[in-house]
């Protein structure tokens, strides 16, 4: 089995003052225990760093060297894998996506087509607009 992350659980592990703090990051660590796959992809990272700097989310923002060991540590397992688009990416995209997807949609269509594919079933999110695309498992690990 292998399973990825989105950006909100990556956030909320990080920062001690959020409500969702505990249960995100004993997700997290119990992924990072396990032997199964996890592959995180690189919009997620990037949306994590983008989140966890901005002054404008976060009253007291991460350093980016703070957010990318971070991240560091969090890939260091041998399970733990990062993904991105190979050069055909877009035809999965639109055969995922189809023509009623756009504006705030678009990224979490992204995921989910890198998911499909990189054989990637499920997702730990908060996300509850992963559950439009066909074949993806949502897990909320703050539920």
């Amino acid at each position: 089995m292998s399973v990825t992350i989105d950006t909100n659980i990556l956030v909320y592990a990080a920062n001690p003052l959020d409500a969702a703090h505990a249960d995100a990051l004993a997700a997290i660590e119990r992924l990072g225990n396990a032997s199964d796959l996890v592959t995180l992809f690189w919009p997620v990272i990037f949306g994590f760093l983008r989140i966890t700097t901005n002054q404008r989310i976060r009253e007291t923002p991460a350093s980016l060297a703070d957010s990318v060991d971070w991240l560091k540590a969090l890939t260091a397992p041998a399970h733990v894998r990062v993904a991105g688009e190979p050069a055909d990416f877009l035809q999965t995209f639109i055969d995922l996506v189809g023509p009623g997807i756009r504006g705030d949609l678009v990224p979490d269509a992204h995921i989910a087509a890198l998911m499909r594919r990189h054989g990637v079933r499920t997702i730990y999110t908060r996300d509850r607009d992963f559950r439009r695309f066909d074949g993806i498992d949502v897990v909320d690990p703050c539920a």
